[in-house]
């Protein structure tokens, strides 16, 4: 697949940091995230190193950022192969981000930074998936997207979010022209929240 040329790196990079921006408040209606994690708000401080992510031959858990897509998934969206996952730990819009990077991120990027070469996923459970979903729309120029889900919306720069039940998942392809990557990433993605 083609490569992403730096003018279109640098342009994703930018506008995945414009999506960071906003992305750490907690809605006042909630108390915190769905996810059981200490609600934060402001710049991320992660606590250590980042944590990759293992998968575990038990019973079938709860579905999380990590287990929604694959592997193999993330490298078809990126057009790249990309790295395994690694688990964030600052709460985005009620969740924990992991991030699957491409081969040029160096080691030991922050996953709680987004950057470009790169595929961002935040799932989000339980009563108020809906909540967060609303309360991310407020904040873009979301662009309703039909078909996808119970809800959905492009957040017009950045990324994409889809509401199914009380799952909340957004995505964002750190390439340029990303829509059509998170959309089959969404899709992807519905029949494991």
């Amino acid at each position: 697949m083609a490569r992403i040329r730096p003018a279109a790196a640098a342009a994703a990079a930018l506008a995945l940091a414009a999506l960071a921006a906003g992305c750490h408040s907690t809605p006042a209606a909630t108390g915190g995230p769905a996810t059981g994690l200490p609600s934060r708000s402001g710049t991320a401080s992660p606590a250590g190193p980042p944590t990759p992510v293992t998968s575990s031959a038990s019973s079938p858990a709860q579905p999380t950022s990590c287990t929604v897509i694959t592997r193999a998934e993330a490298s078809d969206a990126l057009g790249q192969p990309v790295k395994p996952p690694i688990l964030g730990k600052a709460v985005v819009e009620g969740g924990v981000a992991c991030v699957y990077y491409g081969p040029e991120v160096p080691p030991g990027t922050s996953p709680d930074i987004p950057v470009g070469d790169s595929v961002r996923v935040v799932l989000v459970t339980g009563p108020h998936a809906k909540k967060w979903f609303d309360d991310y729309r407020t904040k873009v120029h979301a662009q309703p997207i039909s078909g996808l889900g119970d809800a959905a919306y492009y957040d017009g720069y950045a990324s994409i979010s889809v509401l199914q039940g009380d799952a909340y998942v957004r995505i964002a392809v750190g390439i340029a022209n990303n829509l059509q990557a998170e959309e089959t990433l969404a899709r992807d993605a519905l029949p494991n929240m």
